[in-house]
């Protein structure tokens, strides 16, 4: 059962704040609608933690929970649109934190959240870390779910951090509906682009304030935090298993900026006219690698792979790999960063070079923990990163 864990999650996760207050009135409505899916019991979601093989405190599983697909207001590209996500709530007059839990790569809709069969493994797991006593907020992201007729903003700080921001003042909107009493407590986790996710939204909370939340500590994990770096590694490779990362990123930033130029002048033919419709929702990041080339010299173009530093023809590009790289910022919340030390996908080297670079700006060594997972790869690491930060999460409960 743990590989079937693990296998989904890789699937998943393949790359690919202010002061505290309880208040459930103060916190503007940005909730437009929430469609209850299914309830399920505690002894359920034990029965299938203790099934898994992870090694964790099972018996912190001690609440039934109700599953919500939300719909909620956010912005993108100065206009407003409706996002979603799910909302799962615990079933308890206590009061209860939040945790945002957020997904790693996905390409095809029907792997969103929101769009999950209800019996799915990845629904269930969702589910257990509501059980604890936490409203857990699952978003989709913009461009899956409601929003799927939008390019997904992939690897794009801003608007990451501001869809999740929104869904959790959706997650909020409901849980005072619901009669579910907040405290106040916020916790971020997330693996692969959903480390990249919780990194942006840390930030975001801590740099913006977020009335109503009082962000206690985040847990990213196997990001590419530094996209510019991440660019840098991908150039210096001659094969690269998963090229549909390269892609997504450059038709990504190509819609999220506007910019005109085609993706002709960033990959050779004929990659570069079939991107657009590989993008499409209909296809997984595996399909998407199936229609592309894992030899670097072969799918980027010549000029930009050699002269990508020195042409000013290609500033535009590497401002935007910079302009979203999570390095310029000093955390003062705590921050527990993990990466598997074999993880070829991600490069744990990115996460290392984060860590150091947060901690070079000021960070304290207190606040900020890089915990490596010895031997791990991009989907083998998925485990030993669940079983490592539940546990502290509960502690800061």
């Amino acid at each position: 059962m743990k590989h079937i864990i693990q296998t989904t999650f890789l699937l998943l996760f393949l790359i690919g704040i202010g002061c505290s207050d309880s208040d459930q009135t103060s916190e503007p409505l940005v909730l437009i609608e929430a469609e209850s899916l299914l309830t399920r019991s505690s002894s359920e979601l034990q029965g299938f933690m203790e099934a898994s093989g992870l090694d964790l405190p099972f018996e912190e599983i001690i609440y039934d929970v109700e599953v919500f697909r939300v719909t909620y207001t956010t912005r993108y590209k100065g206009e407003e649109i409706v996002a979603s996500g799910l909302v799962i709530l615990p079933e308890t007059n206590e009061p209860v934190g939040m945790l945002s839990f957020h997904h790693g790569t996905i390409a095809a809709h029907d792997q969103a959240p929101s769009a999950l069969p209800l019996n799915s493994e990845e629904l269930i797991f969702y589910s257990a870390l509501a059980a604890p006593g936490f409203i857990a907020v699952i978003p989709d992201f913009i461009g899956f779910g409601s929003s799927s007729d939008l390019m997904h903003p992939y690897y794009v700080e801003e608007l990451t951090a501001s869809a999740i921001i929104d869904n959790l003042k959706a997650a909020k909107n409901i849980s005072s509906q619901k009669g579910i009493s907040f405290n106040g407590k916020l916790f971020l986790a997330g693996y692969s682009q959903g480390g990249y996710a919780t990194m942006a939204t840390h930030k975001a909370i801590e740099q913006d304030g977020l009335t109503g939340f009082n962000l206690v500590a985040s847990f990213p994990a196997s990001g590419g935090y530094d996209v510019k770096g991440m660019q840098e590694t991908f150039f210096s490779l001659e094969t690269y298993d998963e090229p549909f990362f390269l892609a997504y990123v450059a038709r990504a930033y190509q819609t999220a900026y506007d910019w005109t130029q085609p993706l002709s002048d960033f990959f050779q033919e004929p990659y570069a006219t079939s991107i657009p419709n590989l993008f499409d929702g209909s296809k997984s990041g595996t399909q998407i690698n199936a229609e592309l080339t894992t030899i670097i010299e072969d799918f980027v173009q010549p000029d930009l792979l050699a002269n990508i530093e020195t042409d000013p023809n290609f500033d535009f590009i590497v401002s935007a790999f910079e302009e979203n790289s999570l390095l310029d910022w000093v955390p003062t919340k705590p921050m527990y960063m993990y990466h598997g030390t074999a993880d070829v996908t991600v490069f744990y080297q990115n996460s290392v070079d984060t860590y150091n670079q947060l901690i070079s700006n000021g960070a304290l060594e207190t606040v900020v923990t890089f915990t490596p997972l010895p031997g791990a790869n991009h989907g083998t690491g998925v485990g030993p990163y669940i079983e490592d930060f539940i546990p502290k999460l509960l502690t800061l409960q």
